[in-house]
């Protein structure tokens, strides 16, 4: 498989998390469930297949999705499919950072995937059909960055007050939201009004997926032992409630997490029909 990874501009490095080709991906499963992280993404298909969303439970096909398409911030996990000798690029934009690009407010693509002609007409499929026409992953990346460049509108970039207080959030996920909220300089009504413009998701939405990824990062890493000191140490009043927020943004009970190894895959990404 080939992975590449784009330099970020300096200029768009407080806005963009990550933006990656990836060519000749090669599964060895056809549906993965994807976690919420609270970053929203451009995605372009460059190989010509299908893309499908399914019902969580049921795993029945529910949507399908071509060319480019936008997956807003979600609050729960997606099952998406999975698709051998794929290319894609992706634009990853940090959890605030959207909205500078984007130009509306992003609680509107809550929860959801949207084909990228519905929010902004023609201009993803126009980009989409350059990256096609270029043959290095450089060249893919120069054609994005200069699109962003063109709908960088720095009006629109979040408040200070805001980012101070997103980053409090993402320092200390486990910490008492209260203690945190005390220190934002207007109301809570204000806050909450902020975030859904430009984050999407609600302040103590964003905690607690915020506090569920740490989770998922401590134990990627080997540095949690029991069940109970997970509760404990990412602040759980007890350990059922724990489990109950694990199997929320995940689909699956800690137990079951680790059975199916799924710590050893990528944060984010749990094949559910591995084959072998």
């Amino acid at each position: 498989m080939q992975f590449e990874t784009h330099q970020i501009p300096e200029a768009f490095s407080p806005y963009i998390e990550a933006i990656f080709h990836i060519k000749n991906f090669m599964p060895d499963h056809s549906i993965e469930r994807v976690v919420p992280t609270g970053h929203i993404f451009i995605i372009f298909e460059l190989d010509g297949f299908t893309r499908k969303t399914f019902d969580n439970e049921t795993l029945i096909p529910q949507a399908e999705y071509q060319k480019v398409w936008i997956s807003g911030s979600h609050k729960n996990y997606l099952s998406i499919s999975a698709h051998e000798n794929s290319e894609m690029l992706v634009i990853q934009f940090k959890p605030f950072g959207a909205h500078p690009f984007l130009h509306f407010p992003l609680e509107k693509i809550n929860d959801q995937v949207v084909q990228g002609e519905e929010l902004l007409g023609d201009e993803l499929t126009n980009l989409r059909q350059e990256l096609l026409e270029h043959e290095t992953s450089a060249k893919k990346f120069t054609a994005a960055e200069s699109w962003l460049m063109s709908r960088f509108d720095e009006n629109k970039i979040p408040p200070k007050a805001l980012l101070n207080f997103y980053k409090s959030l993402a320092q200390a996920p486990a910490a008492n939201y209260s203690q945190i909220v005390d220190d934002y300089p207007n109301t809570q009504k204000h806050l909450i009004s902020q975030f859904k413009k430009y984050v999407g998701l609600t302040p103590k939405s964003s905690q607690r997926i915020l506090r569920f990824n740490e989770i998922l990062h401590k134990i990627h890493n080997k540095e949690m032992i029991t069940w109970a000191q997970v509760a404990y140490q990412c602040g759980f009043s007890d350990q059922s409630y724990f489990i109950k927020e694990f199997k929320r943004f995940s689909g699956f009970n800690p137990e079951e997490f680790i059975n199916q190894a799924f710590d050893q895959d990528e944060p984010n990404f749990f094949p559910l029909d591995r084959k072998g």
